[in-house]
């Protein structure tokens, strides 16, 4: 399908194998999976290498076989290059945030898009008309998982979005040697990162999540595993509105209600 030029800019492109591990297990267990077949799951940006496209498709094919993928990059030389990788189920195409989906992929909208460490280059009065872009390709019941990690995927977060409204910030750490959960201000999605002064609720919903991490130092001689769990419960006993459960936090993943932490609708 041409929906007109190519919406967005030219990113770094810059991409490591195994770096968007956590977000992938996170869409992985995502219901619309196994809700539906022959999901059009898209990778907006994928980069310089098509690799995190195709470690999506590895990763996901094994919840449900039939998905279809596609990677979209608004380097045309980019897309030329991951052409060579392409498969009955697994295609690249040129374009940007309007989702330009290729004439031999016989789907309109799209199930799942992931656009990770794209907006983080943008300004953030382009976060919302982007979204709203992207929001457009979705079928109904469609998600967008966007938001940013570090350079080796030990950190992560993102915010789900449906074909309406933003749902949900997760973060993600690996536990295993975590100082301070702090840390992941340094990584949050565009929208957020901004916001982290005193006076808007991420700041104090980061300052109230390291609280409770030091709160509970003392469980980490049981693993930092324990010590995240108990971390997790305490911020509901806050009163914020983490939205998965212990399977997820023992994983190093903390799902809260975006209206909890958002500096806009």
């Amino acid at each position: 399908m041409v929906l007109g030029r190519a919406i967005g800019n030219i990113t770094r492109g810059t991409t490591n194998p195994n770096r968007l591990r956590r977000v992938d297990r996170y869409i992985a267990n995502l219901p619309i999976l196994r809700s539906i077949s022959n999901p059009l799951v898209v990778d907006l940006g994928f980069g310089s290498q098509p690799i995190t496209t195709i470690e999506l498709q590895q990763r996901l094919k094994k919840v449900n076989p039939e998905l279809i993928m596609l990677g979209i990059e608004i380097d045309r030389e980019r897309v030329n290059k991951a052409k060579a990788f392409e498969t009955e189920r697994l295609h690249f195409n040129f374009g940007g945030f309007e989702i330009p989906i290729p004439e031999k992929i016989a789907q309109e909208k799209v199930s799942i898009i992931r656009a990770m460490n794209v907006l983080r280059q943008y300004e953030e009065a382009e976060v919302i008309p982007s979204w709203s872009i992207m929001q457009k390709r979705l079928q109904p019941n469609g998600l967008i998982v966007e938001g940013t990690c570090d350079e080796i995927g030990r950190l992560a977060s993102w915010i789900t979005l449906d074909s309406n409204k933003a749902l949900s910030l997760t973060l993600s750490f690996r536990l295993l040697g975590l100082d301070s959960p702090a840390k992941v201000a340094e990584r949050l999605p565009k929208a957020l990162i901004h916001h982290n002064v005193q006076g808007e609720k991420i700041h104090s919903f980061l300052a109230d999540l390291e609280n409770a991490w030091q709160t509970n130092a003392g469980l980490a001689v049981f693993s930092p595993t324990q010590r995240f769990i108990a971390c997790c419960y305490e911020l509901i006993a806050r009163g914020w509105q983490i939205q998965n459960q212990p399977k997820r936090w023992r994983l190093g993943e903390l799902t809260v209600a975006w209206n909890e932490v958002s500096a806009f609708a």
